[in-house]
This record gives C-alpha cells, structure tokens and sequence, in this order.
C-alpha cells in the first residue's frame, strides 16, 4: 500500500518500526487507510448511483457494486408505485441480472409500522420474523437483511440482502457499507420516485396532461427530422355524467382507475397514456400507424365494455368512445393533432358512442 510506504518512509519512522509495532500505532494506521479505501469506494458508488435519472438503472447499479463487493444469493427490492395507493412493484436479481421472485406482497404497511416503531434501520430478517406476523412472506427469496426506505413521511419499500453465495457470515465492515450505500440508493429511487410521480395524475397513475403535451411536442419536433407516422387517441367514457349522478363520484373515481389500468395494461412501454381531464383520456402510440391505432382503439373499447368494478351494489356497464389521428412531418402543430383526434371522437359520439373514429386528412370515416 503506497501510503502505507510513505509513512514507513518518514523520518525516523524506520529506526523506531519495532516500538511502533508493539504499540499498535503501525495496525491503527494500516486500519485508518483501510477506512479511507472504503469511504473512497462508498462516495465512488454513491456517485454512480446518482448519475442515473431511472429507477431500472438505479437498482442496476445498486445490484452491480453490492454483488461486486459482496456476492449476495440474491437482492430484492420492493416500493409502492403511487404515495396513495397499495400497488407493490417488485425486483429481483440474482448474479446482476433479473429473477422471478415468486414474492406476492399487498401492502408494506405492516412493516412501515414496525419500522415507525423500531427505527433501527437495517435489520437481520430473523428479527423481523418476531415483529412483523407477515414478514414469513418474506422467506421464499430467503433474505438475510432487511433495510427499509422511507421518505420524509412514511416508509414506501424495502430492501432484501440474501445471504453471501460462499455462506460467510458479513464483516462489520461489510454490514457497514451496506447499510450506508443502501441509504443512498433508498434516496435516489425516492428522488425519482418524486420525479415521476409530478409526472402523474394522482387519482389513475397515469401521465398528467403537461407531461402528455411536452411528448407529443418532442414527438412531433422528431416526426420533422425523420420519415415515419404515429398517432394519437382521444378516450371519453360515454355517459359519465350520468353515471356519477346514478352511483355517486367515488365509485365514478374507482370506474376511472380501473379503465386506466386497463389502458396501461393495453400499450407498449414506448406509448404515453395519459388522463386528459375528467373522464378522458389520451395514449400517445409513437412510430405506429392509422391500421394499427385502431387496432389498439378497439382492443381498449371491447375491453372497458366488458369491465367490472367490484363495488357494494352492481355497477352499470360503462362504454368509451375513441378518436384517433395519425400524424406525420407535414403536421403543423400538437394542437392540429389533439383538435383531430377530437374531432374523431365527436363522430364516434354523433355515431351512437362505444366505437371508434379515425380523422383522415379528407375526411372523417370509421372502421
């Protein structure tokens, strides 16, 4: 170790080597630089973690320094998606790429409570065990720590460390940069945990209006430079009025979110489905053409037509009327594309509603 060296290599350093030994004062040096290493390898990773601006690149980062330095059986990670809903996403990885869980949880919220409780940070899951009756869920990743992630108000995920692949016990120094580094990633996936959701309406999870219109801009400002079409769709629920004036605006918001999680459901990763206002929502369907929007159009239409809500008394059947546009670089503007896919839309309406418009660049005609 050149540091090591050079402290060997002061003056008077040499002649006094054996007492230096004796002491202790050559192993507390060694020691201090060892910590010096560690802390240059945690700030090094912390600030690879914060270079990344996705959640995916993030975890896989996070599971790239852990694995290099650790080799752990496995590393899970589970965070409500929405602030205000249930809704768990989970990872897995093993050997830096991605594994089947298997695990099924519902809520976290028995482990943020003995988190509030406990606040001990990272925990051995053994612990867990005794504090949390539903932590045995838990057990088919076989996880060893536990780390919870919290933000300033709540806890919204949790961290599994399965045990080291050559069945080693961890080192202190091991526990400690794991409970450090985890720390950092807890908030960078919180950061862009924020990030998105400003990006989302919070009633369906779906993308906001501004988000929708600022890609549907660059979308366009793409279109000019290259040769190819995409298109958008305009979604109302028909009848809406009357049904929230039938079953009362709560089960009108729980029709609205399942018909967003159907529409989520129902688009590539690429698309942007975004709730517009109210009751209608738009999908942006990037390098996808006027045959193949309807295609998506229709499978939404048929499949909110066959929905059903779970709710105390029967619910009514809801239906969607759905424009579409096609666009291509001749087009002016993003408010020539919404206006037409609106226009398509009051057709579907004039038509009798639950069916599908397409605005063609001549006329208005339906499939």
């Amino acid at each position: 170790m050149e540091e090591n060296k050079d402290f060997r290599s002061l003056p008077g350093v040499q002649e006094h080597l054996p007492l230096l030994h004796r002491i202790g004062v050559v192993s507390y040096i060694d020691d201090l630089h060892g910590k010096i290493r560690d802390y240059q390898d945690l700030f090094s990773s912390m600030v690879n973690i914060f270079r990344h601006t996705a959640i995916d690149d993030i975890l896989e980062t996070a599971v790239l320094q852990i694995t290099d330095r650790i080799d752990p059986k496995a590393i899970v990670f589970l965070w409500k998606s929405f602030q205000n809903k249930d809704e768990i996403t989970i990872k897995g990885y093993k050997h830096y790429k991605l594994m089947d869980t298997g695990l099924h949880i519902e809520s976290i919220a028995p482990f943020e409570l003995f988190f509030k409780r406990h606040p001990l940070g990272m925990i051995a899951y053994r612990d867990l065990l005794t504090h949390v009756s539903v932590a045995d869920r838990l057990s088919i990743v076989d996880p060893e720590l536990v780390i919870p992630i919290f933000n300033p108000v709540s806890m919204y995920g949790l961290i599994l460390i399965g045990g080291k692949q050559d069945k080693s016990l961890f080192t202190d120094i091991e526990l400690t940069f794991i409970q450090n580094f985890m720390y950092v990633v807890s908030l960078a996936i919180q950061n862009q945990l924020n990030y998105d959701h400003s990006l989302r309406d919070v009633k369906t999870g779906l993308y906001n209006y501004d988000f929708f219109m600022t890609r549907l801009t660059e979308e366009l400002a793409r279109m000019k430079r290259n040769q190819y079409v995409s298109s958008v769709i305009v979604i109302d629920v028909d009848f809406f009025k009357n049904f929230n004036d039938t079953y009362g605006h709560v089960a009108g918001d729980r029709v609205l979110e399942h018909i967003a999680a159907l529409i989520k459901q129902g688009v590539r990763l690429e698309d942007v489905p975004a709730r517009f206002g109210g009751e209608e929502f738009t999908v942006l369907l990037p390098d996808t053409n006027a045959q193949e929007a309807w295609g998506v159009a229709e499978r939404l239409r048929k499949g909110v037509s066959q929905l059903t809500v779970s709710w105390d008394s029967p619910l009514a059947q809801v239906t969607i009327s759905l424009g579409i546009f096609t666009f291509d670089n001749t087009t002016d503007s993003i408010t020539e594309i919404v206006d037409r896919a609106d226009k398509a839309l009051y057709k579907s309406k004039a038509l009798g509603r639950n069916c599908t418009t397409i605005w063609n660049t001549h006329e208005e005609y339906t499939l």
